[in-house]
């Protein structure tokens, strides 16, 4: 068995029972993104605009038929892939992030923890496995190429955010592996058969985790991290997880839009803060002659001031991975998907220090071509008066980035 191994099989989990009282709104309390019937969850913002599953591909289909859609070329090269290179070990001093693809990272923190963010590894992001959209770049590993996975966490229940075979493959491989889930979701993975290591969250809920070396089965205890480092530092690997909002929204089916929540995360461990954004849009904008800035003097629309409540409330973040992708056409995909002058403000709001690109490069999932989103990331950078490289990145599916 090799060191990481040993060291995977020597880790148990322990998860607060107790929700971890980190700052928040005001009206966090009032739960204004709930459904007052207990069904379902909303955006309760005048940045968000509902369109239908079925509307929005009316939309998309009429304008194939009128001529207006552009299908983005995906022949090779695009994206470059690369093996990613993991570490042997726990031991390191730096925190440490591989892009496996669309809003999939690594991320390796100081002091030991794992965790994984979006995975899926499956050919198509769907309920089928022969219908759907299908990777135009590979998957630069497989689940049983990473030695150690702590955590798992899922933004929401879409297809190309959460897979089955992924998640399934992952408990095989990783027994003691913890999930964290928006409300909503702990049904799915039961149904899955996965009855234990899920803990469901609501926005501005926070858990902590400790990972001791143990050779048990994982247990609840309400201990935190400032009580547990007292007495375990040596030994225990230490992590807060927190729900945050963003403004998405969720469905599996034709039928169950908004049943389950959508989250965005921190992560925090060994002395390091990390954002993930997930997927989300930053405001709706209407639709605009070709051509047009929708962030011209003359447009003004309502943002979503989520970003910058987390940003003031739960930042500064070492690093986000913050979505670039997915945003055409613009009239359609904007209350859901952010595009990259949208990503470089909810960067700006959320305080970050550091940030990578994701949502971008695996799937067709819309009209954009498929190397625009880093090229404009590059303007937005430029039209904030920010560095083109150094600040906000991308980089090969595969590649890893260390953060001082």
């Amino acid at each position: 068995m090799s060191s990481s191994a040993t060291a995977a099989a020597l880790y148990a989990a322990t998860i607060s029972s107790a929700s971890v009282t980190g700052a928040q709104p005001e009206d966090a309390k009032d739960k204004i993104h709930h459904l007052k019937d207990g069904k379902g969850f909303i955006n309760p913002w005048e940045s968000w605009r509902n369109m239908s599953g079925p509307a929005i591909m009316k939309a998309m289909i009429w304008r194939r038929y009128k001529g207006l859609a552009n299908s983005p070329d995906t022949t090779p090269p695009t994206v470059t892939v690369r093996k990613p290179d993991f570490l042997p070990s726990r031991d390191t001093p730096i925190l440490r992030a591989t892009w496996l693809g669309h809003a999939c990272y690594f991320v390796e923190f100081p002091q030991g923890f794992r965790v994984l963010f979006d995975p899926v590894f499956s050919e198509r992001c769907s309920p089928f496995t022969w219908l759907g959209p299908k990777r135009y770049t590979e998957v630069p590993c497989q689940i049983e190429d990473i030695p150690t996975v702590d955590a798992v966490v899922i933004s929401h229940n879409h297809y190309d955010h959460m897979d089955h075979p992924t998640i399934m493959k992952i408990k095989a491989k990783h027994p003691n592996v913890q999930f964290f889930v928006p409300l909503g979701n702990k049904k799915w993975f039961a149904e899955s058969g996965i009855h234990e290591g899920v803990t469901e969250l609501d926005w501005w809920e926070e858990r902590d985790m400790n990972l001791s070396p143990a050779a048990s089965k994982p247990a609840v205890s309400s201990t935190d991290v400032a009580a547990s480092s007292a007495g375990e530092k040596s030994q225990s690997i230490l992590a807060r997880i927190g729900c945050l909002p963003c403004q998405h929204t969720s469905a599996r089916t034709a039928f169950d839009k908004g049943v389950s929540l959508w989250a965005s995360w921190s992560v925090e461990s060994g002395g390091r803060k990390v954002y993930f954004g997930g997927d989300t849009g930053y405001r709706a904008v209407p639709e605009l002659p070709k051509g047009v800035d929708d962030y011209g003097p003359e447009h003004s629309y309502p943002h979503c001031p989520a970003f910058k409540q987390i940003g003031d409330l739960r930042g500064p973040f070492d690093l986000g991975l913050i979505p670039i992708g997915a945003y055409d056409p613009r009239y359609i995909m904007s209350p859901m998907h952010a595009n990259p002058f949208d990503s470089v403000n909810i960067f700006m709001d959320t305080k970050c220090r550091r940030a990578m690109g994701i949502h971008w490069g695996t799937w067709v999932l819309t009209e954009e071509d498929a190397l625009e989103p880093p090229q404009l990331l590059k303007k937005a950078l430029a039209k904030s008066d920010m560095p083109e490289t150094g600040v906000f990145d991308v980089c090969d599916i595969g590649e890893s980035r260390e953060f001082k």
